[in-house]
């Protein structure tokens, strides 16, 4: 499994959509838990590095 780089104000675009929708997520903090914010309705989220990264289609810029 590869690692992912992604940074501090990066949008991941995911597989499967959030509940709200939206399949963007903006990057607040890195580490071994990321925490992330929807871009859809603002629910703010922290998730295990290795599960999040299992399911980012993308990162963009």
């Amino acid at each position: 499994m590869e690692i992912i780089k992604f940074e501090v104000g990066d949008t991941l675009i995911m597989k499967k959509k959030h509940p709200c929708g939206s399949d963007r997520m903006k990057v607040l903090r890195v580490g071994s838990d990321i925490r992330v914010v929807c871009e859809g309705c603002s629910r703010d989220m922290t998730v295990a590095r290795e599960k999040l990264e299992k399911n980012i289609k993308r990162v963009a810029k």
